[in-house]
C-alpha cells in the first residue's frame, strides 16, 4: 500500500492547539499501526493546502467543513466521525458561529447592521458565511444588506479586521472563538458577541471515497480509543475534545437547506 496522508488543519491556532493536534495524531498513528494498518504516516502532512488534502487520493484521515462537504465533497470522500467540542456555542456535534462587532459599537441587533462592512473568512465557509448568511437573509433587501464585504482568509484575521476597524462585523466559528479566548484572549479584547447563529453539524473527520468499510471502522475505533486513553487527557483538554460521533450524509443536509432558504429570500451571497 502507498503511504497515506493525514491532515488535521482546520484548528491549528493558537500554538497550544497546533501542538495538541500533533500529539493527537501521534497517538492515532501508533494505534492504527498496532491494529495492523499499513502506510500510516508518522506525522501530519503540512505540504498541501487543507482543502487540497480533502480530495487527495491517498488521504487516510482529514477534517473538513460541513458546508464544503455538502457543496463539493459528497461522493468524493467518506465521513468517518464528527468531533464533540466542549466549548460555548457547541451542543453535541452541533455548533454555531458568534456574530461579533467592535466592543464600542452601538448596534444592538442584527437589523442594526444594515449598511455595515462585513468580514468573511472565505466564501466556502460554513461558520463564516453559510451560518452568517442565514442570520442576515431575513433582513436583506433586493439581495443586499451590507455596504461592502471584505475577505480575510481566516477567522482570526476576521477578528483582527473588526478590532482594527477594517470591518464592522464578522461571524466567527465558536470553536475558534473558544480556543482564542482560552489561549490568546487579548485578541478578543476589542470585540463583543452581538448574537449567535443557528447551529449546524460540526466539522467532520473524513477519509478518501475508496476507503473500505474495514478501514473506516478502524479509524472510528482509534478515534474512540483517543477519547478513552487516560494519557491523552491533557491533549483532549487543550482541544476541548469530548468525543466523536459517526454522522451520515443526511445529518449534513440542513447546511444545504440553509443555503436554499437564503436563496428563497433573495439573498444568495453575503452582500
Amino acid at each position: 500500500m502507498l503511504d497515506r496522508r493525514a491532515s488535521l488543519a482546520m484548528y491549528v491556532s493558537p500554538p497550544p492547539i497546533a501542538d495538541a493536534t500533533q500529539a493527537l495524531w501521534r497517538f492515532l498513528s501508533a494505534a492504527l499501526k498496532r491494529m495492523g494498518m499499513t502506510g500510516v504516516p508518522d506525522t501530519l502532512d503540512e505540504s498541501v493546502r487543507y482543502d487540497a488534502a480533502w480530495v487527495h487520493p491517498d488521504l487516510l484521515l482529514g477534517q473538513t467543513c460541513g458546508y464544503p462537504y455538502v457543496k463539493q465533497l459528497r461522493g468524493r470522500v467518506r465521513l468517518v466521525a464528527t468531533p464533540i467540542y466542549g466549548l460555548p456555542g457547541c451542543e453535541g456535534t452541533a455548533k454555531c458561529s458568534f456574530i461579533i462587532v467592535p466592543r464600542t459599537s452601538a448596534v444592538e441587533t442584527i437589523a442594526d447592521l444594515r449598511g455595515a462592512c462585513a468580514a468573511i473568512n472565505e466564501p466556502g465557509s460554513n461558520s463564516g458565511v453559510n451560518l452568517f448568511r442565514a442570520s442576515v437573509a431575513p433582513f436583506a433587501r433586493d439581495g443586499r444588506f451590507f455596504s461592502s464585504v471584505v475577505e480575510t482568509g481566516g477567522h482570526r484575521a476576521s477578528i483582527d479586521a473588526v478590532t482594527d476597524g477594517i470591518a464592522d462585523v464578522a461571524a466567527i466559528d465558536c470553536i475558534t472563538y473558544g480556543n482564542t479566548l482560552r489561549f490568546d484572549p487579548e485578541r478578543l479584547a476589542g470585540i463583543r458577541i452581538l448574537a449567535e447563529t443557528v447551529k449546524g453539524p460540526g466539522l467532520p473527520f473524513i477519509t478518501r471515497a475508496e476507503a473500505s468499510e474495514a478501514e473506516v471502522a478502524t479509524l472510528r475505533r482509534v478515534l474512540q480509543d483517543a477519547i478513552a486513553e487516560p494519557s491523552l487527557a491533557p491533549v483532549r483538554d487543550t482541544l476541548s475534545l469530548k468525543g466523536f460521533v459517526p454522522l451520515d450524509d443526511a445529518a449534513y443536509e440542513p447546511l444545504a437547506e440553509l443555503e436554499r432558504a437564503a436563496h428563497r429570500l433573495g439573498y444568495p451571497v453575503i452582500a
